[in-house]
């Protein structure tokens, strides 16, 4: 079931990205009055799922979900039309309009998805605004898993600085060391304040690990729930019990107890809790998991967030600033794969991206993410390969600087070259993905 959630986000996600993209292309040609011959949500090589005709336009739907396209007259692209190609161009044709009109085709699908983008964003900010953890307020600190101590943090470290910068958002905290490759962390531990320096090379571990959980916050186990059978609910627990202890071990904080419960699989252990002003020693049986059944609190019971709130007209320019951070932090990661060791190793396919949304259907989270990555195809999409736009574009640039535009055969050598490296990308992608699935 978790599987089919995750699959149906994506599938409607990329669905509502593909549709928009390719109406800004459509858009473009229509307003300069070239031809669009269809109009397709994913690809149909060989038969259609859907289509009907509207005008001068076949629109459908395909069967191959690897995007979407819009067949514009007079156009080398991945149709690979050469029978139209030889015959005079006609004015609704596309190679029959001025460079600066077809520049401005091409730049329509990626134009309205950094526009989806920032109107998705807005309408969130003012639904439901932002609350978030300000790093000041994580009063326990941090727990780090093994990359996280390798990098020189420890449990119950509170992160002050990251290169000497203070980070509002503690959500913020493990993009701004990657991100940005940071040097130091300034940091209190001990009830001193110290200078992490950050290993050379680490960047690089972090990349491949793909670790989301190198840092998290550290706080106190106050339990909020119980699963169906909790061996922790038939021995007596109750919900805002706190365990503060195992055994004759003090063990205040969820990662401790986390940690020395699995030393008990299979076994009976005294768990230590407060409950009011009362310490209570409650025996319970450990599974061969080493679950006793229980979870914890939401953090914003535990911690006080800090919450921004939004009218209409003022999410508008943080809606803006919002969709322009998130294509500069995605350039960023590009910019990762290229300057640090094996980083290509990270990258991943419809899995990877299938993997990030929730295994619960959340709303909040499919928009937000939904924004993402309309960014992340509208940057894709401008990259200077041929048959993406950006290889439109960068043959237009040419056109417009030499005054000179690239043949037909040449553009028609370019496309294939081009649709042959997308492949290419594509199947490692998701080898990629494989691979992981096996390791």
């Amino acid at each position: 079931m978790v599987i089919l959630i995750k699959v149906v986000q994506l599938l409607l996600s990329l669905s509502i990205l593909v549709i928009f993209h390719e109406f800004g292309h459509f858009i473009a040609a229509k307003i300069f009055k070239t031809r669009v011959e269809k109009f397709y949500l994913f690809f149909n090589p060989w038969f259609s799922l859907f289509k009907f005709k509207k005008g001068e336009t076949e629109y459908g739907v395909g069967w191959l979900p690897l995007g979407g396209y819009v067949k514009i007259a007079g156009m080398i692209d991945e149709s690979l039309d050469r029978e139209q190609m030889k015959l005079p161009p006609q004015p609704w044709e596309f190679r029959s309009k001025p460079a600066w009109q077809r520049l401005i085709i091409m730049l329509g699908g990626v134009s309205v998805n950094i526009i989806l983008a920032m109107v998705i964003y807005i309408i969130m900010l003012a639904a439901w605004g932002e609350q978030y953890l300000p790093t000041a307020n994580m009063k326990y600190g941090i727990t780090v898993d093994t990359l996280g101590y390798q990098m020189g943090l420890r449990n119950g470290d509170k992160i002050l600085t990251v290169d000497h910068k203070y980070i509002e958002d503690y959500m913020d905290i493990p993009k701004e060391i990657l991100l940005n490759e940071a040097k130091t962390v300034q940091v209190i531990r001990d009830g001193k304040n110290l200078d992490v320096m950050i290993p050379k090379g680490f960047i690089s571990k972090l990349i491949k690990e793909k670790s989301p959980y190198f840092i998290s916050v550290r706080f106190p186990f106050v339990i909020g729930k119980f699963s169906t059978g909790s061996a922790a609910k038939k021995a007596g627990m109750q919900e805002n019990d706190q365990i503060i202890g195992l055994n004759d071990s003090i063990l205040p904080y969820y990662d401790q107890f986390r940690a020395s419960i699995q030393k008990y699989k299979g076994k009976e252990i005294r768990v230590v809790i407060l409950r009011g002003p009362d310490t209570l020693r409650i025996p319970v049986q450990v599974s061969s998991t080493g679950l006793i059944g229980i979870g914890g609190k939401e953090l914003s019971s535990l911690f006080t967030l800090r919450t921004k709130s939004y009218n209409l007209i003022t999410a508008i320019p943080a809606g803006v600033v919002k969709a322009f951070n998130g294509a500069g932090n995605y350039l960023k990661s590009i910019r990762l794969l290229f300057s640090q060791e094996k980083a290509y190793e990270s990258v991943g396919g419809f899995i990877t991206i299938g993997n990030i949304f929730p295994s619960t259907w959340d709303w909040q989270a499919f928009w937000s993410l939904t924004a993402f990555l309309s960014i992340m195809l509208a940057i894709l999409n401008v990259l200077p390969i041929p048959a993406l736009d950006g290889g439109f574009v960068m043959f237009l640039l040419f056109e417009i600087i030499f005054r000179r535009k690239p043949g037909d055969k040449f553009l028609e050598y370019a496309q294939i070259v081009g649709m042959v490296i997308l492949f290419g990308l594509l199947i490692f992608a998701n080898m990629n993905d494989i691979i992981k699935l096996f390791r």
